[in-house]
């Protein structure tokens, strides 16, 4: 299923109007699409889809899980420390105009939020989320490199003595985490792999 077919039938469910439902998409779109997104784009959010969809069964609320899949990274800016809650925000004012309660969008909102440092939660849904937001990290080492070329493209902006540091304390950030991934799914498919691909980009930005 195409994203914007998944985004219209997802808000088919709540609400009837169909103006406003390709409205809000198009806000979406817009984001997405904007230049230097090399990562942070609609494939990201395909392949979180892809995961998830497997694990459906396993997801308590997937309607919450698939918007917040929908507005996790809509505000990217490499520059920015806050860009999740930015999203987060984003998200609040647009899921209100479909007329959603406030718990729901606040379960939303917090999802959002969860992709910012990646902890285990207690809500299981939210450890789907962030798990799928990182599958990337398992993935075979040439698409992992591709990756890892596509958000230094995304840094641009900072040359290679501010950006390798950087790029390494994120990444031993992840190692130093009791597990990468959350639930066990992701962990079984992706955790080993994960480890690998992170310490050979550690390796590189040491001495590459």
């Amino acid at each position: 299923m195409q994203l914007k077919e998944r985004f219209s039938t997802l808000c088919s469910t709540i609400i009837n109007d169909q103006l406003l439902i390709e409205r809000l998409w198009l806000e979406i779109e817009k984001k997405y699409v904007e230049k230097g997104r090399y990562y942070h784009n609609f494939e990201h959010l395909k392949n979180m889809f892809s995961e998830l969809d497997k694990v459906k069964d396993e997801i308590k609320n997937f309607q919450i899980i698939s918007f917040s899949v929908f507005y996790h990274d809509v505000i990217y800016d490499a520059s920015s420390k806050s860009n999740e809650e930015k999203s987060a925000q984003f998200s609040e004012k647009h899921l209100r105009q479909l007329g959603l309660g406030f718990e729901f969008i606040e379960r939303v909102s917090d999802q959002i939020m969860a992709t910012k440092f990646h902890q285990e939660s207690g809500d299981n849904d939210t450890n789907y989320l962030v798990d799928a937001d990182l599958l990337i990290l398992g993935q075979e080492p040439e698409k992992y490199k591709d990756y890892t070329q596509k958000v230094r493209k995304e840094y641009a902006i900072y040359p290679d003595f501010l950006y390798n540091p950087g790029r390494k304390k994120v990444l031993e950030y992840f190692l130093e985490l009791e597990s990468i991934f959350k639930t066990e799914y992701f962990q079984n498919k992706y955790e080993q792999q994960a480890k690998k691909n992170i310490m050979s980009e550690i390796d590189y930005l040491n001495f590459g």
